[in-house]
């Protein structure tokens, strides 16, 4: 089977071609303006140096920070309102409490909060407020809101309130597009609240942004299946990624992690993927990324989603370098990918971190010569502030005196030169600089289930076998084969400030994908 991945980067689109046997043939240009046809050129050229044809490739695996970047930048995102069903209880936080102001215009957010929810056990807080639905569905109808997203108080566990909402919406408002979050995020109402709101201001965006790649695809003769990788470092089709575009949020690292794993033949590693921005820094255990133990910020609203633990430092390689009277500064800012048009190697007249390491022979690319005349202690001043930033990275991804190798990798990173970063070895895999697109390409498919049970009403195997389920439907669902679906992990939390011997179970399963 060939596999093809994508990473569409801020500076670079990556593109590398897979095999049973390794990576085949790669490639990296400068990402365009309008994204797509950077894809479509990205596509050509890998075929061209490959010399395979087009039908011979079963899949294309894209990742991309399209969906981040528009929260991140307020942009192209969705009139959406919130209902939560949940009343009596949960009347204190409205929907959207504690989001940015400017972030809650540009959606034009609107939360509502009606009676209904479960409690934890399954049990109906109140019932469905129907009539208060269809109340607030001629409202936005009339205001012309075609995203909605659903809550409803520990809906992971009973979801059925949040089904026959999303009935309803469809009944009232024809083409609306629901979020239930159930489907989104885990047992944290707020958290999870949060993240379906983010969804559903997506959904038209996703549909947009889907197409064009499909297109892109097609104008290349590729007719394999499409996926988009999301933030743990797994797939989804293109179909469910259209539905659940923020499961694609934090993606790009994670693909970076992956990919250096795989190239490398390392299990446990720190990995630091230098890009044309920023560097990202975070830990390989057992070659998965180790995941945040908290809450993750996206855009200043915070979500549950499974995310990284990724330290980030706006050092890449179009990072902007200046003079100032405390010394050298690097960044944060960067030409991105305008480097070719401004780096002064290029015939720009921006100095950027490329031109450093061209000016003191650590890359060689461009014309050195326009570099030539730079003062010494401005280049040897530069590079020890690009290798100070290097190594706060490092430090902040190691979490033990363990001697592990640290991975680097990523376009950006003619930045490193060195043999060692903060006292651990370097290590730069073949095919390090795209090997974002390398873990796209080899990435599996996964899925997750998080819920409460009652022990004293089933038994802890039942329970344990549900959870199961759930998770395995969830991968086939986003496309995983359903034969050799495998548990990777289980976390089981007794709930002692709950009754009726409450336990929160949290199950993930992986796969290889249906093709």
């Amino acid at each position: 089977m060939i596999r093809i991945g994508i990473d569409v980067g801020g500076t670079n689109t990556d593109a590398a071609m897979i095999t049973p046997d390794g990576v085949l043939a790669s490639c990296k240009i400068y990402t365009t303006g309008d994204i797509m046809s950077g894809v479509r050129t990205a596509l050509s050229r890998l075929l061209e140096i490959s010399g395979q044809p087009a039908s011979a490739v079963s899949a294309v695996m894209i990742g991309t920070t399209h969906f981040t970047n528009a929260v991140v930048q307020r942009r192209d995102l969705a009139p959406t309102a919130a209902i939560r069903l949940g009343l009596p209880a949960s009347a204190c936080l409205p929907p959207m409490t504690d989001w940015p102001t400017d972030l809650r215009d540009a959606i034009a957010g609107r939360g509502y909060m009606i009676a209904g929810g479960n409690e934890f056990d399954g049990r109906e807080i109140a019932p469905l407020d129907e009539t208060a639905l269809r109340g607030i569905a001629a409202q936005l109808r009339a205001q012309g809101v075609g995203s909605v997203a659903v809550s409803s108080i520990f809906s992971p566990v009973n979801a059925e309130m949040e089904h026959r909402a999303e009935a309803i919406l469809n009944a009232e408002m024809p083409g609306v597009h629901v979020t239930k979050s159930h489907e989104i995020g885990r047992i944290g109402l707020l958290e999870r609240e949060n993240a379906s709101i983010l969804n559903a201001c997506l959904r038209d965006l996703s549909r947009t942004v889907i197409t064009a790649f499909r297109d892109a695809l097609a104008q290349s003769g590729i007719q394999g299946a499409m996926y988009l990788t999301q933030n743990d470092g797994t797939l989804m089709d293109a179909g469910f990624a259209e539905r659940f575009p923020v499961m694609t949020f934090a993606s790009g690292p994670t693909n970076s992690m992956r990919g250096a794993a795989f190239l490398s033949g390392v299990a446990d590693a720190i990995v630091v993927d230098v890009g044309g921005t920023t560097s990202d820094a975070g830990l390989l255990r057992g070659g998965l990324p180790r995941q945040a133990g908290i809450a993750v910020e996206v855009g200043g609203v915070r979500t549950n989603f499974r995310m990284p633990d990724v330290f980030s430092v706006g050092l890449g390689g179009g990072s902007i370098i200046r003079q100032a009277e405390g010394g050298i500064t690097v960044g944060p800012d960067s030409v991105g990918y305008r480097l070719a048009d401004e780096g002064m190697v290029f015939g720009g007249a921006t100095l950027t971190t490329t031109d450093i390491m061209v000016a003191a022979g650590g890359a060689s690319l461009g014309d050195r010569s326009r570099v030539a005349d730079l003062p010494p202690a401005l280049v040897r001043d530069a590079r020890r502030a690009i290798t100070a930033l290097l190594e706060q990275c490092v430090e902040r991804a190691r979490i033990s005196a363990d001697m592990l190798p640290v991975l680097v990798v990523g376009g950006g990173s003619i930045l490193v030169d060195h043999e060692t970063l903060a006292g651990l070895p370097v290590m730069k895999p073949a095919h390090f600089a795209v090997a974002n697109a390398v873990g796209a390409a080899i990435a599996q498919v996964s899925g997750e289930t998080d819920r409460v049970y009652s022990l004293a009403t089933v038994s802890r195997d039942a329970a344990m076998a549900d959870a199961r389920k759930g998770a395995m439907d969830m991968a086939i669902a986003a496309g995983a084969a359903p034969d050799g679906l495998e548990v990777i992990d289980i976390e089981e939390i007794p709930l002692a400030y709950l009754p009726g011997n409450a336990t929160r179970i949290r199950i993930k399963v992986i796969g290889d994908l249906h093709v």
